[in-house]
């Protein structure tokens, strides 16, 4: 089959590998239709070089047809199914209380990190990614969900992450009817975030770089705002000076506006891989812009929600600031199938309130991934979301 793969620090390629086979009873095997380009891919197009390998194959937003089963799989081959990112077993301690991320069963322990996901670097267990052709599913009487037939699959492919990850990040925030939410970070989990809290009768402020991005927001509701120096004071302004009731930082470990940190990642990328994974593990920073700025901009007694990916181990952080306002923190990798039940019926809504069918700015073949991973990364030709396609020619 094709499949997009690692080379190197921003450098991927589409290569001929192996077909996926039925290693465990309960596997699937799926032909993919349509595969996304997720913010957190650039992580390891970036950041993460050092738990990546040479041909490892990435991505983990994914749905497509079943193919072939094992012998205790509940699917069935030809139904359409969506696989969210984490692989879970459904029946330890932590998926019983809907912790799917924390799955015991496929957690790394090696680098102690939670349950293993698909196409995310050793950190995560090094598991093939959906970038490509066909998909080995582990444990697939568990994750996959079932979907229709009528809709285009950009309709239910983000039920895979970003959707549940955003939901997750304003549920987080616990804000409702009323309320006063700020997302930082436009991308593709920012543009949703936004989306969900007007939806829920929030008052939704965001705060984004890219004109394209704000423009997007703006057309579902929110309040968009560049990134300058005095933005967390306008939006205090308009506060009665308090600040919002909860801020989501939809930006994470690559935040703009973070030089020492920028350079510590660049520098990371020239080393060898062993001292760079021990750096990362033990004493690696993150860029923290946002994170900083969502600190000072929440109100007291408010909330922080974190969707945004961080990995450092030895960030700085304002710890005066969380404990003198009385600031919640929540944050962690979304279990995708804790809000499978909320998100659905909005998801094939006619009206599709959470504008599902207008976040991809790009959709093109499989074999352009490594032109279309340069162009998310840079933000060029307004580009919001990407979505691969293994079957066009």
């Amino acid at each position: 089959m094709r499949a997009l793969t690692w080379q190197g620090k921003r450098n991927v390629s589409v290569e001929t590998v192996p077909d996926p086979t039925i290693l465990e009873a309960d596997d699937a095997i799926i032909e993919v239709t349509s595969t996304a380009i997720c913010g957190s891919d650039l992580h390891l197009y970036e950041v993460l070089t050092p738990f990546m390998d040479a041909g490892d194959i990435i991505g983990h937003e994914t749905m497509g047809r079943v193919v072939e089963v094992g012998p205790e799989s509940r699917l069935t081959p030809g139904e359409r199914v969506v696989i969210p990112f984490p692989i879970s077993c459904g029946r330890c301690w932590m998926c019983s209380r809907g912790l799917t991320t924390q799955c015991e069963t496929t957690q790394v322990r090696e680098h102690g990190t939670g349950a293993a996901l698909f196409g995310y670097s050793r950190l995560y267990g090094s598991v093939p990614g959906g970038q490509a052709e066909y998909l080995r599913v582990p444990y697939s009487s568990v994750g996959p969900i079932r979907v229709g037939e009528e809709l285009p699959d950009h309709r239910y492919l983000f039920l895979s992450d970003i959707l549940p990850t955003a939901w997750q990040a304003v549920r987080y925030a616990d804000v409702g009817p009323g309320d006063r939410l700020t997302v930082y970070g436009l991308g593709p989990v920012g543009q949703f975030a936004a989306r969900i809290g007007l939806h829920l009768g929030a008052e939704v402020t965001a705060v984004d770089p890219v004109p394209e991005r704000r423009a997007l927001a703006a057309r579902y509701g929110a309040r968009v705002f560049d990134v300058q120096d005095d933005v967390n004071d306008e939006i205090r302004d308009a506060t009665e000076g308090r600040g919002p009731d909860a801020v989501i930082d939809a930006v994470g470990m690559e935040a703009h506006g973070s030089p020492a940190a920028h350079f510590a990642h660049q520098a990371l990328g020239l080393l060898p891989d062993a001292l760079g994974r021990k750096l990362l593990e033990t004493g690696g920073v993150d860029r923290l812009a946002a994170l900083h700025a969502a600190v000072d901009l929440v109100r007291r007694g408010g909330t922080i929600s974190l969707s945004g990916v961080y990995g450092g181990q030895a960030d700085p952080m304002p710890m005066l600031s969380l404990f003198d306002k009385q600031i919640q923190l929540r944050m962690g990798q979304c279990n995708v199938t804790s809000w499978t039940e909320e998100l659905l019926p909005l998801v094939e809504d006619p009206a599709d309130p959470l504008g599902t069918e207008d976040l991809v700015t790009h959709r093109v073949p499989l074999e352009q991934a490594p032109e279309a991973y340069d162009m998310f990364q840079k933000k060029l030709d307004g580009c919001i979301k990407v979505v691969l396609d293994p079957v066009a020619p």
